[in-house]
């Protein structure tokens, strides 16, 4: 008989009680997402599937003391390469967290590697206590504007639709190329749709007529809003709306007013980018859930758009409720207000308890070399790195704003010696380069950055997003050289400098994103990491690597950097540094 027939007929049985159970969970308090109530009762499992609320009877009972039987959670949104590590390390960090579930679009290591890069995201997150759904990348490159490692067509996109855990389209981030119907990103969501309705949307800093233009194109989420104007016009356009709190991108304090009972499920929880100790110290989905409680969200409705509206959006249909017919995926709340997680389970098999992953044990095998060989830079001196600015002595200036991915476009006086820019501590102006790093084709975009606060040295990182060339700022040329120079030594990663002189690294040779050591050994060179931005003068309240790595994003306001030059995003076009007249 067909396995699948088999296992039907258990569950059937078991929900008719003529058989026992596999597990039963007693004396817990059921979240109820559909109601947004609390349940009594017991809840029965059998093969992995929640088959009956009620009174019932198992081969294993797991006592909830009274404990809240929540679903699991689930990230709507996710870089994995975000957090440096490999997916099978990531599922061992998110999982003590309560999610068991992520969508994710690995449009990083995509940039870099092309379809050699899905390959391995696919086959690294398969079997793993995690479920790790793709959409595939829409743009890569994410603009004409810069210089990638790969390209990939509608036609190299196609063959991944057939995999099980493909879901549909990534994030489309090229506006300009999709408002005026080009042919690339027309093919690939004309091929998407006759394998999905999902296609995930981006439109930072666009105005109400760039959703009626992506949704008349299918595109039916977005993770880019800021404020709730934003928020309320997607979801009156029918947009499902992903409130994002990442690393630098914290959104979720701004945008949770516009959740009410009346729009919520139109609602989702994401991450989009984290780093790896932010995921430790802080959470993943559960801390959005912790957030958006403690601005005034009932527990229940927040507890829902983590669980039920992701698995709705994405078509997940046997995920997100403590239900007859939904996968088995719980956690136990020691408290609902402050999402105290007590034990996780995956398919109804315990997989983190007390904050601490205790599954079995997860071994993938090593990347390809070519995945672990993809810095490519030529010889460079310090002269490579001169910015000419003549007798205005004012320039254009990239203004960080700590704790968002956008930037203010400021026109500010400069520091200038024999008619080359020179970095001002006092004024707050650093240099910053983009170096070209998959080709060796030479390319240096040269631009200023103000916001950073660094007193000495220079940072550097092959995290970039999206075309994830080398990018560094730094208050010297020399420091600035030396960390360029160190990242092609070591085949990508974090470094920082000071005095000539390498005073801390974390390597991250997959792609130049990800490392191939375990999390443990990636968050401990990560706080090594910070504690030496203590050498460097720096005492912002926010991630410099992080804010950088999104220096070279051409789709999110205003002035950005690539490897072309300094582009201007709302004129979608490069610009001088050096303001003439």
């Amino acid at each position: 008989m067909d396995t699948n027939k088999v296992i039907l007929k258990k569950r059937i049985a078991a929900a008719n009680k003529e058989s026992l159970a596999d597990i039963v969970i007693k004396n817990g308090k059921i979240i109820d997402v559909f109601n947004l109530e609390i349940m009594d009762g017991d809840v029965a499992i059998t093969d992995g599937m929640f088959v009956g609320i009620g009174e019932f009877e198992g081969k294993q009972v797991i006592d909830a003391k009274g404990r809240y039987i929540s679903p699991s959670f689930i990230d709507a949104h996710v870089h994995i390469e975000s957090s440096m590590v490999t997916p099978s390390e990531f599922a061992k960090v998110v999982l003590p967290h309560g999610v068991t579930t992520v969508i994710t679009d690995p449009h990083e290591i995509g940039n870099v590697a092309g379809e050699e890069g899905i390959v391995f995201m696919l086959d690294d997150s398969g079997d793993i206590p995690l479920d790790v759904f793709t959409m595939l990348p829409s743009c890569v490159p994410a603009t004409p504007f810069e210089n990638t490692g790969a390209t990939l067509t509608a036609k190299e996109l196609e063959p991944f639709y057939t995999h099980e855990r493909v879901l549909g389209l990534a994030e489309v981030m090229d506006y300009p190329s999709l408002q005026k119907g080009g042919d690339s990103i027309v093919d690939k969501i004309t091929v998407t749709s006759e394998y999905s309705h999902n296609m995930d949307g981006h439109l930072a800093g666009l105005d109400t007529n760039a959703i009626n233009v992506y949704k008349t194109a299918g595109i039916r989420t977005d993770h880019e809003c800021t404020t709730v104007p934003e928020a309320l016009e997607r979801i009156r356009r029918g947009m499902y709306v992903l409130i994002r709190e990442g690393s630098v991108a914290k959104d979720l304090k701004a945008l949770i007013g516009v959740v009410n009972e009346r729009n919520a499920r139109r609602c989702l929880f994401c991450t989009d980018d984290k780093h790896l100790d932010d995921l430790m110290e802080e959470g993943s989905i559960d801390h959005n859930i912790r957030l958006a409680i403690k601005e005034g969200l009932d527990p229940l409705l927040a507890i829902g758009i983590a669980t039920l509206n992701a698995a709705e959006c994405y078509g997940l249909n046997t995920k997100g409720a403590i239900a007859p017919g939904y996968d088995a995926d719980f956690v136990l709340l020691d408290d609902i207000k402050t999402v105290s997680i007590s034990e996780v389970y995956k398919d109804g098999k315990q997989v983190a308890a007390h904050g601490q992953f205790v599954g079995n044990s997860i071994v993938k095998p090593a990347p390809k070399p070519s995945l672990t060989s993809t810095v490519h830079i030529p010889e460079l001196t310090e002269k490579h790195l001169q910015i000419e600015i003549g007798g205005t002595k004012k320039a254009h200036i990239i203004e960080i704003i700590p704790n968002h991915l956008r930037t203010n476009k400021r026109i500010e006086k400069v520091q200038v010696e024999d008619g080359f820019f020179i970095p001002s501590i006092q004024r707050d102006h650093l240099k910053m380069a983009v170096v070209e790093r998959h080709k060796g084709t030479g390319n240096i975009g040269l631009g200023i950055v103000k916001g950073f606060g660094l007193k000495k040295g220079a940072i550097a990182t092959t995290i970039a997003h999206d075309s994830h060339n080398i990018v560094s700022t730094g208050t010297n040329d020399r420091d600035i050289l030396q960390t360029i120079e160190a990242l092609n030594e070591i085949n990508g990663g974090l470094v920082m400098a000071r005095d000539g002189n390498i005073i801390a690294s974390l390597p991250l040779p997959i792609a130049g994103l990800m490392s191939e050591q375990g999390f443990e050994e990636v968050v401990s060179g990560l706080r090594e990491l910070k504690n030496a931005f203590v050498e460097l003068g720096f005492t912002g309240d926010f991630n410099p690597f992080l804010t950088l790595s999104f220096l070279t994003l051409p789709v999110i306001p205003e002035l950005k950097l690539t490897d072309l030059g300094l582009f201007d995003v709302k004129g979608a076009r490069h610009i001088e540094v050096e303001v003439e007249g």
